[in-house]
């Protein structure tokens, strides 16, 4: 298989990670496969939904980051992979599996896939979506209520519980791995020009 480029997108919850990714996918269509850390949550069927519910979703340990990577490897390598589905609205992975097939670009997204340096080492541009903080909140807000059916006390208290230490502890620190910061993500146009550039050089084989 001809070199993959893989383009890492980090930041905050709510900060336009998957704006900026939907952009660059609705352009290139058909040469870009998308890998959500988000999908990678471990599994937790021995919890109820009130227990997992009082997870920390937003620390490096929920994640199992090392599958992750085993799939990003083979999918460099021209090989498609299982990746596991998670349900939001039940806070645990579906019995779903999403079957996807290597490309010429490979986008990963996630609030901490530039916290794990092995990750890090597998992506060929790392751009991290810097989205003010009031912004980020309102947005997770109505993210949540409307299309994962939380209720807005939950929103609220897991953001001051867990999603703002996580973030100042993890997330925010996890910047200097970046190498192009962009603020406010898919609205920022000379940003996304840029990074549109990147993609056709390595498409036309440049």
């Amino acid at each position: 298989m001809d070199k993959v480029l893989v383009i890492g997108i980090a930041g905050g919850s709510g900060s336009g990670k998957t704006t900026l990714t939907n952009q660059i996918a609705a352009q290139f269509q058909e040469s870009v496969t998308i890998i959500k850390h988000d999908d990678y949550y471990k599994a937790h069927d021995d919890m109820t939904y009130e227990e997992r519910s009082r997870l920390n979703f937003d620390h490096p340990n929920a994640f199992d980051t090392d599958l992750m990577i085993r799939h990003l490897k083979e999918l460099k390598q021209g090989k498609t992979v299982e990746c596991p589905v998670y349900d939001y609205t039940v806070h645990n992975r579906s019995k779903d599996i999403a079957v996807i097939h290597p490309k010429k670009v490979i986008i990963v997204e996630g609030i901490l896939i530039f916290e794990n340096r092995e990750l890090c080492d597998l992506m060929d541009i790392r751009i991290f979506v810097d989205t003010d903080a009031d912004l980020r909140i309102i947005r997770r807000i109505q993210r949540d209520v409307l299309e994962r059916a939380r209720s807005l006390e939950s929103v609220i208290g897991q953001y001051l519980n867990t999603v703002k230490p996580m973030h100042e502890q993890f997330v925010e620190p996890s910047k200097k791995n970046a190498n192009i910061i962009v603020p406010e993500g898919g609205f920022n146009k000379p940003a996304m020009e840029m990074i549109r550039n990147q993609i056709w050089q390595h498409l036309q084989g440049e």
